[in-house]
């Protein structure tokens, strides 16, 4: 087992994943935007920074910095922000954390994962591929399976979440922003055992 040993003043970037624009607020590919907004919110820092495809807050947990920022580029685009973000601020890919929606999981479920592929969500892929790694820290929430295999993936993502699911939609939310800040302030094993229970 890995002992965590955290790098004092060490710097993270942070990333949910989502689509820009009213239409999509509130949709099952924006579970990621939510999350991220969640973060933001418990630790009282604004999206007040608009560089790099993406809008992003500069905060701190402990002793780290934190870039937390929402990509504006589109889903499928999200690799072009998360780079540039990791280039500019030299931020290495083992501390970058993405949070993001799955439909494998039921809704109200959270899943961390160390690393692995992108599971046919084009937001990650699109990561992965520019990053040239698919060893990144992911945070998954579930947003449910399509009650009918035949119905359209895209329709089923960009669909808004039903308002009798919100509730538990939210406490997986909630667990998504604690399990990035036991990440940062513990290591990824201790957030695993933590909340992948």
């Amino acid at each position: 087992m890995m002992i965590f040993e955290k790098n004092k003043g060490d710097m993270w970037l942070i990333v949910g994943l989502g689509n820009p624009g009213l239409q999509y607020e509130k949709t099952r590919h924006n579970a990621g935007f939510m999350a991220a907004d969640i973060l933001a919110e418990k630790q009282g820092a604004q999206f007040n920074k608009h560089k790099f495809e993406a809008v992003y807050a500069d905060f701190k947990i402990g002793d780290s910095r934190i870039l937390l920022a929402k990509p504006q580029t589109y889903m499928n685009n999200s690799g072009s922000a998360v780079t540039a973000l990791l280039k500019f601020y030299k931020i290495p890919t083992d501390r970058l954390i993405v949070m993001f929606d799955d439909i494998s999981l039921d809704v109200g479920k959270m899943r961390l994962r160390r690393k692995g592929s992108h599971g046919g969500h084009n937001g990650i892929k699109d990561i992965i591929e520019l990053a040239g790694t698919d060893n990144i820290m992911r945070v998954k929430i579930g947003v449910g399976e399509r009650e009918n295999p035949n119905y359209d993936l895209k329709d089923w993502v960009l669909g808004k979440i039903p308002a009798e699911q919100m509730t538990e939609l939210d406490k997986a939310l909630d667990r998504a922003a604690l399990a990035v800040e036991e990440i940062i302030n513990c290591g990824i094993d201790s957030a695993m055992n933590k909340y992948n229970g």
